[in-house]
């Protein structure tokens, strides 16, 4: 019987790298795998294979490792290839933001400026993805490919319209924001049962029920009798904030994962017009919010170098933070073995299963998947005013970015940082755009803006 290999792109990274570990160590099903780690920074990796090797010894686990810096000898022979790769550093993202700023840009429904997707990113993201992509189609072309690394919706979008014979789909945790909301109101997270429909980081809970009532009725008297007491004391951004629940009264559907957080561009803008709005609606200043995880980021990678450096400390029980509800283990089973299983992932909009939203755009729903592949289910509609938010705020941006891509138009980069609501004007973003281009890290971006 053949050996399912794993190709894990970017496994440098750590905290997805461990956690699949984590989980591939649980399963019965991947128990006997092999697992490619695969990055381009050979103490990273050395690092991270450190550490699974040692966290699988702990756990009598029988799953191989290799390492390499090689990403196409790590292709070789694999049965599923696992992109959790950022090409462009956070620092990087972080000298944009400064300039961005500079220019009246800020915090707040701008999801190509102010976010973790900025156009500067997703350049050098859009471009890895199709390098990662023609590679498996010549290497491992049954392999299937689950993109982890943002962006999601562009990517999604973008690999599957170009290459429709790619078995690929599009992962993120932040589905699992439901489940909390459940076990904040009490409730056990095997209580509800629910469909959240959209594109990827703007997703909404439309139709859900908790131990067999509607779901709306227990949060409407939630509302009424527990949250002003919850809101005492809940943190920032809470999956119960007052933010996300004031929305939900206005609109019928409750933002789930980034979407309404602080770090989903802190959409929608009208919460973050200033600071002192941002505290009314009980919200971080996104800023000290990226801030705050940017430093758990360093915190973790230096923690699991630490790690690596001590063969005396057992891996169990001292790794950092990971990210919980990751749903590759599930799906990988789902694959291997045959089980049925409904998971939450990101594919194209075919057969309307999110009505509203083209065809050919990504969208995020629950898909049954089994070694026959990914099904996408088809959801309740999303109230009409939703659709047109889903449309001006995510469909529209991403589209006009994936033509500048693909065509190398300064003028689509232009008109999409145009269409962010703090754009001042169009003298301001060529400004803006000039300075972005000019640094010395985008001479290859410069240089594809030409058109």
């Amino acid at each position: 019987m053949k050996q399912t290999k794993i190709s894990l792109i970017g496994a440098g990274s750590g905290c997805f790298s461990v956690g699949l570990v984590r989980d591939l160590c649980r399963s019965k099903v991947l128990q006997s795998c092999l697992v490619s780690l695969m990055d381009i920074d050979p103490q990273r990796l050395d690092a991270i294979h450190n550490i699974c090797v040692r966290y699988a010894a702990e756990r009598n686990s029988p799953i191989r490792f290799e390492k390499t810096l090689d990403r196409r000898e790590s292709l070789q022979g694999a049965d599923f290839v696992i992109n959790t790769a950022l090409t462009a550093s956070h620092d990087r993202l972080r000298e944009g933001w400064k300039i961005a700023e500079k220019y009246g840009f800020r915090l707040g429904g701008s999801y190509h400026v102010m976010y973790d997707e900025a156009f500067w990113i997703n350049f050098y993201q859009l471009r890895f993805f199709e390098d990662v992509t023609r590679d498996m189609l010549e290497i491992c072309p049954d392999a299937w490919h689950l993109m982890v690394a943002n962006p999601v919706v562009a990517g999604t979008t973008y690999l599957h319209r170009k290459y429709p014979q790619l078995k690929m789909v599009g992962i993120c945790h932040g589905y699992a924001m439901a489940e909390q909301i459940a076990e904040r109101m009490g409730y056990a997270r095997e209580d509800i049962h629910y469909t959240i429909p959209g594109v990827n980081h703007f997703v909404w809970l439309n139709e859900a029920h908790i131990q067999g009532r509607d779901f709306f009725e227990v949060l409407d008297q939630w509302i009424e009798t527990k949250a002003e007491d919850y809101w005492k004391t809940c943190p920032p951004s809470d999956p119960l904030g007052k933010k996300r629940l004031d929305f939900y009264k206005k609109h019928g559907v409750v933002g789930i994962g980034d979407t309404l957080s602080w770090s989903g561009a802190a959409w929608p803008w009208w919460y973050h017009t200033d600071e002192a709005t941002e505290r009314a609606y009980g919200e971080f200043t996104p800023m000290d919010g990226w801030n705050d995880y940017f430093q758990l980021v360093e915190r973790n990678a230096q923690a699991l170098q630490a790690l690596a450096q001590d063969p005396s400390k057992p891996i169990e029980g001292n790794l950092p933070p990971m990210h919980a509800d990751d749903l590759m283990v599930p799906l990988l089973e789902a694959f291997v073995g045959d089980i049925p299983r409904v998971l939450v992932l990101n594919t194209l909009n075919h057969g309307q299963v999110v009505p509203g939203v083209p065809e050919d755009f990504e969208v995020e729903v629950p898909c049954l998947c089994d070694k026959r592949g990914v099904h996408p289910i088809r959801t309740k509609p999303l109230p009409r005013h939703m659709i047109a938010h889903i449309l001006r705020d995510r469909v529209a941006p991403v589209e006009m970015e994936l033509d500048a891509y693909e065509t190398g138009s300064y003028n689509s980069l232009r008109e999409l940082v145009l269409m962010d609501k703090w754009a001042a004007s169009g003298q301001v973003v060529d400004q803006f755009l000039q300075e972005i281009l000019d640094l010395p890290c985008h001479k290859e971006m410069k240089a594809h803006y030409t058109k």
